[in-house]
C-alpha cells in the first residue's frame, strides 16, 4: 500500500515539474503587447483598521504630543506600529491632550496623554504628565504583550490600558497611522 502511495506522489510531482518545464518556454514567447500588468499585493505587517473611523483636527499642542510619542517610540527602539498603537490610544484616552487633574469630571486619578493613574503604579503625577515618560510607560506595557505587533490595535491597546471601553481604540487607527506616516521621518 505504501509503495502505491509513494508512486502516486512521485507521479504528481513529476507532472508538476514537467508542466513547469514546458510552460516556461511558452510563456517566454507570449506576445508582450497583449500582456496586462499583474496586480501586486503589498503585504504590510499592520492589520487594516477595524470598524468606523473617527478623526479630529489637531492644534499645535496635540501635534507636539504626536511628535513626542513618536520620539519616545524611536528612543525605545520600537517600530512605527508601536507609535500607531500609542497615538491611537492617546487619541481615545485624551484626544492627545496632556490632561492634568480633571476634578469632578474625573472619577479616578487619571492623568496625562494616556490617562494613566498614579494609584495604579504608572508613576507620579509629574511623571505621568510628561509625554516622554507616559509614552515610555505605555510602551513598556505594550512590549509585555505577546505578539502585539500582529494583533488588532484595539486588542493591543486594551491589554495595556484595561479600559472600560475595550473596543474604543479601533476608531482612531487610521488617523494614528496617517499621523505616524506624516511625522515619523520629520
Amino acid at each position: 500500500m505504501t509503495t502505491i502511495f509513494r508512486k502516486s506522489v512521485l507521479s504528481v510531482a513529476g507532472l508538476a515539474f514537467a508542466g513547469g518545464v514546458f510552460a516556461g518556454p511558452i510563456a517566454a514567447h507570449a506576445n508582450p503587447v497583449d500582456a496586462k500588468p499583474a496586480a501586486v499585493a503589498v503585504q504590510t505587517s499592520a492589520p487594516k483598521p477595524q470598524g468606523d473611523q473617527s478623526h479630529i483636527s489637531l492644534n499645535g499642542e496635540q501635534t507636539a504630543n504626536v511628535k513626542a510619542i513618536i520620539a519616545a517610540t524611536k528612543k525605545a527602539g520600537l517600530p512605527e506600529r508601536a507609535a500607531v498603537i500609542s497615538i491611537a490610544t492617546s487619541l481615545q484616552e485624551s484626544k492627545l491632550e496632556n490632561l492634568g487633574h480633571l476634578g469632578d469630571r474625573n472619577d479616578h486619578d487619571s492623568l496625562g496623554l494616556f490617562q494613566q493613574r498614579p494609584s495604579s503604579g504608572w508613576g507620579t503625577p509629574e511623571q505621568i504628565t510628561d509625554p516622554e515618560y507616559s509614552t515610555t510607560a505605555f510602551l513598556k506595557g505594550l512590549k509585555q504583550v505577546d505578539r502585539w505587533q500582529d494583533m488588532p490595535l484595539t486588542d493591543a491597546a486594551q491589554t495595556v490600558q484595561v479600559s472600560a471601553y475595550p473596543d474604543a481604540y479601533a476608531q482612531w487607527e487610521q488617523q494614528a497611522t496617517d499621523l505616524v506616516g506624516q511625522h515619523w521621518n520629520s
